[in-house]
């Protein structure tokens, strides 16, 4: 066998779930081709089986194969029984060992539902996952399961212990915006930036009526920062700009007491021309963050990557949500797997293009795969 990165080396201390006396095939066997098998464009448990039948003389230049390529049976049931929190584990693991840590890189936090991953019969709702996602280097970190009773307030504590908060800052939308994941951000040496909405009392009110004030009086007594940025292309032409206050300015938020950390509030407007039509958007935001208007509003825009880089990806390129692959663990499971084939996928930076024309390479050119898979 040769080596393929860190990949067999992270993944080889996976618990098996199986009996000893019913194992045929090596588990790392049937994560590998899995692996490989979505990065070739391929979905299910069929395509799996499938591929290996197609690629077996290539897969043995990494894999044992003691008995061949496994069926699409033992797929379907290897992956409807595997712990998902230990596969997660190995996951993170890897990604963290991969990922290029940078300090003051956004590691954006959101989460995703699988649409068709309910199962009527059996009253399981659709898998919603949080993932963390790494903007600098555009890979995803680790994600949690939202417990089908909960929501992602809780599932996002689990996540900021999985993976590395110092020197980063961390980045939600309204629903992750709690005193508690601040508090946790904070004592990991971190830094957040908030997004409000109205799930906070009346905070998104009061932040806003305070920079509609400042607004009216041109900022009159108060210190603050500003940044705008100008983008014209195909006909479109979006300007943002970036208000931040701190320090004495915003005393009245008793900002000690309710929000750990908390050294700024921030607008951010984005006003887009499309033709004769305009329209503006402002979203409001707390943070911890300080030092000037850039900073934050190139934080802010970061956090929007994991809608287009990861979510949009793995919908219309990996075609999750239309994967009705339902029982037991494997949904779960499988979501892990295209988020592995897509942190490969693009951490292969050597060829340029977009993840869709890199998977159709891959399918095509076995030498491409395997660059994919040694990067």
């Amino acid at each position: 066998m040769c080596e393929c990165g860190d990949f067999l080396v992270h993944f080889s201390v996976l618990p098996d779930p199986r009996i000893d006396r019913t194992k045929r095939h090596l588990l790392i066997d049937i994560l590998f081709i899995a692996v490989c098998t979505i990065i070739s464009g391929g979905e299910g448990f069929t395509d799996m089986s499938s591929f290996g039948q197609s690629k077996e003389e290539w897969l043995r230049k990494f894999l044992e194969l003691p008995y061949g390529i496994p069926s699409h049976d033992t797929f379907r049931r290897v992956f409807t029984i595997l712990e998902p929190a230990a596969l997660s584990e190995c996951f993170t693991n890897w990604s963290m060992a991969l990922h290029e840590a940078t300090n003051g890189e956004v590691i954006a936090l959101d989460g995703k539902t699988i649409r068709h991953s309910f199962d009527s019969l059996s009253k399981q709702g659709a898998l919603h996952m949080v993932s963390a996602w790494a903007s600098d280097n555009g890979l995803a970190l680790a994600q949690v399961k939202v417990d089908t009773k909960s929501n992602e307030i809780t599932a996002i504590p689990k996540l900021l212990d999985m993976i590395d908060v110092k020197g980063r800052i961390i980045t939600t939308d309204a629903m992750g915006c709690q005193r508690d994941i601040a508090k946790r951000i904070v004592d990991k040496k971190g830094d957040y930036l908030f997004c409000l909405k109205g799930n906070q009392g009346n905070l998104h009110d009061d932040v806003k009526y305070f920079f509609d004030v400042c607004s009216e009086t041109n900022y009159e007594d108060v210190d603050y920062g500003y940044y705008e940025t100008i983008e014209k292309d195909h006909g479109r032409i979006e300007k943002r700009r970036c208000w931040v206050v701190e320090d004495d300015a915003i005393q009245w938020l008793e900002r000690e007491e309710q929000w750990p950390g908390l050294k700024s509030i921030v607008a951010i407007e984005c006003e887009r021309k499309i033709g004769e039509n305009i329209t503006v958007d402002t979203r409001y935001f707390i943070s911890s963050l300080s030092g000037g208007a850039q900073k934050t509003a190139e934080s802010a825009r970061s956090h929007w990557a994991i809608e287009n880089s990861l979510h949009y990806v793995l919908d219309v390129t990996l075609n999750e949500d239309a994967n009705r692959i339902r029982k037991d663990n494997a949904p779960e499971n499988l979501s892990t797997l295209r988020k592995i084939a897509l942190n490969m996928i693009k951490n292969e930076k050597a060829t340029k293009g977009s993840v869709a024309g890199k998977i159709r390479k891959a399918a095509w050119d076995n030498s491409y795969l395997e660059r994919i898979l040694v990067s």
